[in-house]
């Protein structure tokens, strides 16, 4: 996939459909830049902003932003949990 097709499906997966499920999956976050706060966390294992300059869509490698998509896809889809991933963003920034 290259990168603008990469960055369109981020785009629509967290601006849009992510944020569009929230409230029927009660999740425990409801804006695009939380989910997009909690899937490159993940991706990348720590608080994104201090392996990647911001704006992480123009800067993180491909597999970074991959790795993400596919986290939030795996979320829809009822493979991953986001309260737990959620967790895991907010311990990485000292918020638990």
């Amino acid at each position: 996939m290259g990168r603008d097709a990469l960055t369109e499906k981020w785009f629509d997966l967290t601006r849009e459909r992510m944020p569009g499920l929230a409230e029927a999956r009660s999740w425990p976050v409801r804006f695009n830049h939380c989910f997009q706060r909690i899937l490159l966390d993940n991706a990348v294992g720590a608080k994104w902003n201090e392996e990647i300059p911001a704006p992480a869509y123009r800067h993180a490698p491909d597999e970074v932003l991959e790795r993400a998509t596919r986290l939030g896809e795996a979320v829809i889809a009822g493979e991953a949990d986001l309260a737990e991933l959620n967790a895991n963003s907010l311990a990485w920034r000292g918020k638990l």
